[in-house]
């Protein structure tokens, strides 16, 4: 079985910073890219950001640009995210996700196009 696992959730207060780390568990598999997606109480699934496996390049949605850093180590197959000066918005459980088979058909801020999940992490950012 193919998964993710994420780590590094938790509660911070408004202007903190936290760094969710996620890994491979069970069956390995190739990477064409891997991504963050939240998704708050009463919210759809939102994309945070993503990177591309073969040349490091990375995506972010406007609403984290500056705050978040999302970055990848090749050999070992996991993905980190930096996420600093957070704000009460930013609270939500976030979910990483890896495109194992690099169909790219709807794009790289497109859940669609993952298909491998993790259960998701708990950020909570107090006011």
């Amino acid at each position: 079985q193919v998964q993710v696992v994420e780590s590094g959730g938790g509660l911070v207060q408004a202007g903190g910073s936290l760094r969710l780390s996620c890994a491979p568990s069970g069956r390995a598999f190739g990477t064409y890219a891997m991504g963050w997606f939240r998704q708050a109480p009463g919210k759809d699934h939102q994309f945070v950001a993503a990177i591309k496996w073969r040349d490091g390049r990375k995506y972010y949605a406007d609403s984290v640009k500056g705050r978040f850093t999302i970055s990848r180590d090749a050999i070992q197959n996991t993905m980190t995210l930096q996420m600093n000066s957070l704000t009460p918005e930013d609270t939500a459980v976030y979910y990483c996700a890896a495109d194992s088979k690099g169909a790219r058909t709807y794009g790289i801020s497109d859940e669609r196009d993952y298909d491998v999940w993790g259960q998701g992490t708990q950020v909570t950012v107090s006011s």
